[in-house]
């Protein structure tokens, strides 16, 4: 049997002004029992669609999750991380086509006034959050599904430098 491919995603490190970063928390999700309330906190992130680039796809994911647009551009992972779902929850995820997800992050800066964020109706579409604080980077990988906590611990690895306050 062929095994699954990853589906191809981003995820958005959102830093502001105080190097601080934008984390979610998932809309009560837990029916697959994927999330447990420990570790419902998370960057925004989501799918590529056909034809979109990377990049692309991360500014519309924002929009999409937080209702962000006013970003500047910090830094592009050089690589793909991925990470496997859990052998329980692949064939509920994503109809089974999938054993988890490759993702290209991005390390953007929130320019706009928090006034932008809104996460009950983000850009019109349906939420995916149903709370959200600027939180110390150090703390992503403890508030993550340990199934993700690899990926966020390398992704706070590699943008580090922009949490500091004075890093344009």
């Amino acid at each position: 049997m062929e095994a699954l491919a990853y589906r191809p995603c981003v995820g958005i490190m959102l830093l502001n002004a105080q190097g601080l970063v934008f984390v979610g928390r998932r809309k009560s999700k837990r029916s697959a029992n994927l999330i447990q309330a420990e570790y419902e906190w998370q960057m925004p992130q989501g799918g590529i669609d056909d034809g979109e680039t990377p990049y692309r796809a991360a500014l519309r994911e924002l929009r999409e999750e937080t209702g962000v647009r006013s970003v500047s551009f910090l830094v592009e992972s050089p690589d793909w991380l991925s990470y496997d779902l859990p052998g329980d929850v692949t064939k509920k995820t994503w109809r089974g086509r999938f054993r988890g997800q490759t993702q290209k992050w991005f390390a953007l800066r929130f320019t706009g006034e928090e006034s932008e964020i809104n996460i009950d109706a983000p850009d019109g579409h349906k939420p995916e959050f149903d709370a959200w604080r600027w939180e110390r980077m150090e703390r992503l990988p403890e508030l993550i599904v340990p199934f993700k906590r690899r990926v966020y611990e390398t992704v706070c690895a590699r943008f580090a430098e922009y949490a500091a306050p004075d890093h344009p």
